[in-house]
């Protein structure tokens, strides 16, 4: 069977590595599918661990890229970075049909969606679980056998319940203000709504703070919060994930950081703790 193409758009030298962006067609999501990868100089002759990066509402690829700081880090623990875009995109892919920015285009919720117009395209949990993977792994050097997961915001509900709902993936997990507990708040819902209907089954199997109930592997999990998150209150709720792990003896570690908002100054700001984290849990450093 002939390996999916994947097209280089643009590609820079960066910290002695290389951080590029690709396009491809996506079978999940039936479109065209773009991807940024950052690839540290230890590429160049040896397999690397790879931590897969969840974007938040309105992002794509390229605000991780641009804005977190993340690649002179990678560079120096030897870890490559995908970057996959929020959500499928094209002049047939459904929008929300208001044009509101907190669903449909940028805001594909990483699940697979189930009622129509959405599930033509909305693959979002497919298209990360396994067609990217695949993809990642037959077309650059790294070790498929260490990688993690982390995300901001709807990106952080995405690794949460990706790693929670897929036991021996992954060696970590971390978010940044992630939507913690989405049938409990207005951005999960409408999402869960539109996507799914009313099939509260498939919502729950999407809700972190559900998940950890039923959970079968204790992953390390990091979690940062700033406290001066106009969104912490009605949208994120960290202390019903916190709860719940509580209630399940699960490792969480949630630090709440004084001042901060939801931008991507706060996620530069704690990246480089994220990545050594992570890079502890794949066995990069001690």
């Amino acid at each position: 069977m002939l390996e999916p193409a994947i097209n280089l758009v643009a590609t820079q030298k960066m910290f002695g590595g290389h951080q590029s962006q690709y396009k491809h067609f996506s079978d999940a999501c039936q479109c065209e599918m773009t991807f940024s990868i950052y690839l540290p100089p230890q590429a160049n002759s040896a397999a690397v661990p790879v931590l897969y990066w969840l974007s938040g509402l309105t992002c794509t690829d390229e605000n991780f890229v641009a804005k977190a700081g993340a690649q002179r880090v990678a560079a120096l623990l030897g870890m490559a970075i995908i970057m996959p875009d929020t959500s499928p995109r094209g002049e047939n892919v459904s929008d929300d049909p208001d044009g509101a920015w907190d669903f449909g285009l940028g805001a594909g919720f990483y699940v697979n969606a189930t009622e129509a117009p959405y599930s033509q395209h909305y693959k979002m949990y497919d298209y990360i679980v396994t067609e990217l993977p695949s993809l990642i792994n037959n077309n650059f050097p790294v070790d498929s056998k260490r990688q993690s997961i982390s995300g901001h915001s709807m990106g952080g509900h995405g690794a949460l319940t990706i790693a929670l709902r897929n036991p021996g993936s992954y060696q970590s997990v971390t978010a940044f203000a992630p939507i913690c507990a989405p049938n409990q708040c207005p951005w999960g819902q409408k999402a869960f709504s539109g996507y799914f209907g009313q099939n509260k089954t498939l919502w729950h199997q999407h809700d972190a703070t559900l998940l950890v109930d039923s959970a079968t592997e204790h992953l390390p999990i990091l979690i940062d919060q700033g406290d001066a998150d106009g969104f912490l209150v009605e949208q994120l709720r960290p202390a019903l994930f916190e709860e719940a792990c509580h209630r399940n003896d699960y490792p969480l570690e949630l630090r709440m950081q004084t001042g901060y908002d939801h931008s991507y100054f706060f996620i530069a700001t704690f990246i480089e703790d994220h990545l050594n984290f992570h890079a502890k849990a794949l066995g990069l450093i001690d």
